[in-house]
């Protein structure tokens, strides 16, 4: 039988694949340079010359590294280098690498990116983007920096994007204004660098690096045990897709393809007798980021229901005995991507009034919200003071919660009156204090979510364990709809400034599950069983498995057009 090879250029391969630089250990700043990826490792200063295909590394300032150690932000404008460092901004020939001094900024430059004549140099410190004339070295103008963390550059033509390691966003801004257009979450995170890949003909592809310490299970022959906890360096470089959609204020970026299952194992701390028992679980739902293209039962069947829109999978037994065991419950297929909203202040300033039916649903106690005590009542005035945009309050409320609470895992949950007398909550808690006070503020919301994926996109058909559950929550905008909100993962202590990466955004690894309804509940004899009836976690053993199958393909148009 004979087998004919298919040929692929390198920048067919280019697009389809992760770009792991040898011997590197904190990529940063990144720019294509003809069919080369340039780079700058600034822990060891080396100036890397990077195939993209092969992963071949060539360090082009063997003699140089200590003038490039430090350097965070690199751009490349025909045959010229621009990088920060510190204080600085230096430009060099490539040909050479002796620095040439270009200006000096009151706080730590971070990052570069060179148009013609026009210079962009990012400063955290200061909170802005100064533009400056390449041959005057005068400042032009400044734009306020679309993010809270070390932000890295890229510019093309119209768009400047820039690139914000705490808040793991892309952002496409107009580079004339500073305004933002859309952003991007990515789906790692600490990204440090951006770059654009302009050499295939009518394609333009967003690169970005990332760099971080991961945790790993080192295994030490003098150590007694021998295994033990260690930290090491992780770079790497890896296409940013995204498509981006004005009309419903969204960007969608990098996607994955999941297998996840959920099952209950019958395992009772004491045995019971349960009769006509139904056993329903949510399944997951779809929406503007998460698809679901399968759905089957694991161990016995079921039918499925739809509760308040969302689907719901129900298990029945005629009787649960004592010493009776069971394996059941589903396993769903989806497609999951990152997304990111984007609605300003002045678009929710005419929305229309909350309907009675929303009202009735979403602003009321129904989950121990402890909205008639009075630390809460206080706490949801004084979260918006006399704000009255709903997009406004919304984000006063999140930022009031994080001023007041910090994250810690308890096996159980505490009302928000407690929670805000103790001033630590797990995410349920954040959660349950967050829609107390959006209610009482007049703002529908509701409960979503329930487990995240492992977020190890590189673990490919390698099955993955979450270590914990999780919740988040959806707030409603009249006129628009649901828009995410995560409950804790952004409250970085310090009393901020708080980044703002899952305000109206979610991740690739969030699983959308029985949006406003719980995710598990038992029925015996047309009862519904609460807690203090029996508790599900006394009653089975839940097992929980995620499996990326694959990243999705990139979206057919990959770049604005102006």
């Amino acid at each position: 039988m004979n087998f004919a090879l298919k040929s692929f250029s390198p920048w067919q391969m280019l697009g389809q694949r992760t770009i792991r630089p040898i011997g590197a250990t904190a990529i940063n700043g990144i720019a294509f340079f003809k069919e080369s990826l340039i780079a700058i490792d600034s822990s060891k200063g080396y100036l890397l010359q990077i195939d993209p295909v092969s992963d071949n590394t060539k360090i082009l300032n063997p003699h140089q590294t200590r003038e490039f150690t430090d350097v965070t932000g690199l751009a490349i404008w025909k045959d010229t280098l621009w990088v920060t460092r510190n204080h600085g901004v230096y430009t060099c020939k490539l040909s050479s690498l002796g620095l040439e001094h270009f200006v000096t900024l009151p706080y730590p430059a971070n990052g570069i990116a060179v148009w013609e004549s026009t210079v962009y140099v990012s400063c955290q410190k200061l909170g802005y983007i100064l533009v400056f004339d390449g041959n005057t070295r005068k400042e032009i103008t400044r734009f306020y920096a679309p993010g809270v963390g070390v932000e890295n550059l890229a510019v093309n033509e119209e768009i400047l994007w820039v690139c914000d390691k705490t808040e793991q966003t892309v952002y496409c801004t107009d580079r004339a204004t500073g305004e933002v257009q859309f952003s991007v979450l990515t789906p790692f995170e600490s990204p440090t660098g951006i770059a654009i890949n302009n050499t295939q003909k009518d394609q333009q592809i967003l690169y970005v690096a990332y760099a971080c310490e991961e945790p790993y299970v080192r295994d030490n022959p003098n150590a007694n045990p021998n295994y033990e906890l260690a930290y090491r360096d992780r770079t790497f470089i890896h296409p940013l897709y995204y498509h981006y959609d004005p009309h419903k204020h969204y960007a969608l970026s990098n996607g994955y393809l999941l297998e996840m299952s959920y099952v209950e194992e019958i395992s009772p701390i004491e045995e019971v007798y349960l009769q006509q028992l139904e056993w329903r679980i949510a399944l997951p739902s779809n929406s503007d980021r998460q698809k679901v293209k399968h759905v089957e039962p694991i161990g016995l069947p079921f039918k499925e229901e739809s509760i308040d829109g969302q689907k719901v999978a129900v298990f029945t037994f005629d009787t649960l005995t004592p010493g009776e065991r069971h394996i059941f419950g589903w396993k769903a297929i989806l497609e999951v991507r990152g997304i990111k909203y984007r609605l300003t202040p002045k678009d929710v300033e005419d929305i229309p009034e909350l309907s009675p039916e929303f009202a009735h649903r979403y602003l009321v106690d129904d989950d121990d919200l402890a909205m008639d005590s009075v630390i809460v009542r206080r706490a949801a005035s004084e979260a918006v003071g006399t704000e009255t945009n709903l997009l406004r309050k919304m984000y006063s409320i999140r930022n009031y919660v994080y001023d007041r609470l910090s994250y810690g895992i308890k096996p159980y949950i505490d009302t928000p009156d407690r929670v805000l007398e103790r001033g630590v909550g797990s995410c349920g808690e954040y959660v349950g204090v967050l829609l107390a006070l959006c209610r009482l503020n007049g703002i529908a919301c509701r409960t979503v979510g329930r487990y995240k994926c492992p977020p190890y996109a590189e673990y490919q058909q390698v099955p993955l364990q979450p270590d914990y559950n999780h919740v988040w929550l959806e707030f409603y905008v009249p006129g628009f709809g649901w828009l995410p909100m995560e409950s804790n993962p952004d409250d970085i202590g310090n009393y901020g400034p708080y980044p703002t990466r899952f305000f109206m955004g979610l991740c690739w690894y969030h699983i959308e599950i029985g949006k406003g309804i719980p995710f598990e509940t038992l029925t015996s004899k047309g009862t519904r069983l609460t807690k203090e009836d029996i508790s599900i976690g006394e009653l089975a053993i839940n097992h929980i498995r995620f499996t990326i199958l694959e990243e999705l393909p990139p979206f057919e148009q990959n770049f604005p057009q102006r």
